[in-house]
């Protein structure tokens, strides 16, 4: 885990992009000002998060149970819940599950899931149906799969940016090293973490319900997002029994290097 900004600040726990990992302070400077305690934390497989044991399959919902153990454990709560592509999805289901401990949540860049709003290319909707029929199964094969950017951190960055947004963003002198420190870390243990977390996205049931959720929800999304594009922000905020959604221009999946001071403002 990783504890930064003011100790006696208001508390913002920042969940991980898929891939990713808790070194990510998406922009110090802004943290700082808005004098926030900034909590990140990997998912299991990732940097210093063990693994989950064989055979468990990783899901939304059990991400979740694990922040509201955090959460408890150093008495953070109510905290706003922050997250990141996927990250938002762990967020929302920890503000359903445990409304007692979130405040507030913004999901930056989260996608819809698959069945509401389609994104995957058609080899890959195939490969994530075919899994479905045995879902215990699922992470070693997805693993598998992934093996060959076990060492790759440029592979990782590129399953979370893509287009001239997002490439003016890593060109950055000081974004840039700050999201590739992300990503090496998320491979520390290897390709376990993205594989569980592809599981948990995409084959295996979420384990909870957004229309239930009961605390404000902040949607933020590029308009020039390649991998999560407005309509996934669109469809949120449809399904959402509270919610608000800021549409940036000229930002793409990257959204938190630059707009972080508006999303701590507005949570």
């Amino acid at each position: 885990m990783e504890d930064r900004g003011n100790p006696s600040g208001r508390p913002v726990v920042f969940f991980h992009p898929a891939p990713g990992s808790r070194l990510i302070d998406p922009d110090p400077w802004a943290t700082a000002a808005a004098r926030v305690r900034l909590i990140t934390f990997d998912r299991p497989g990732y940097g210093s998060s063990s693994p989950l044991a064989p055979g468990a399959v990783a899901t939304i919902a059990g991400y979740a149970d694990d922040a509201a153990a955090v959460i408890e454990h150093f008495a953070l709560g109510p905290v706003a819940a922050v997250g990141w592509s996927a990250g938002g999805l762990v967020a929302l289901a920890l503000a359903e599950r445990r409304p007692d401990l979130v405040g507030a949540v913004a999901m930056i860049g989260t996608p819809a899931h698959e069945d509401d709003v389609p994104r995957l290319d058609e080899d890959t909707k195939f490969m994530v149906d075919a899994l479905r029929y045995d879902i215990p199964g699922a992470a070693p094969r997805v693993a598998d799969v992934l093996s060959p950017i076990a060492h790759d951190a440029n592979a990782v960055l590129d399953m979370v940016a893509a287009g001239p947004a997002d490439d003016a963003v890593l060109a950055d002198p000081v974004q840039g090293p700050r999201l590739r420190i992300m990503a090496s870390e998320a491979l520390r243990q290897g390709v376990a973490g993205i594989a569980y977390d592809i599981v948990a996205a995409s084959v295996a049931p979420w384990g909870f319900d957004a229309k239930r959720v009961g605390v404000p929800v902040y949607l933020w999304y590029g308009e020039d997002d390649v991998l999560a594009p407005p309509e996934h922000g669109e469809w949120w905020n449809g399904a959402l029994p509270a919610s608000e959604l800021a549409l940036i221009p000229g930002a793409g999946h990257l959204l938190p290097s630059v707009a972080w001071k508006q999303v701590l403002t507005a949570t």
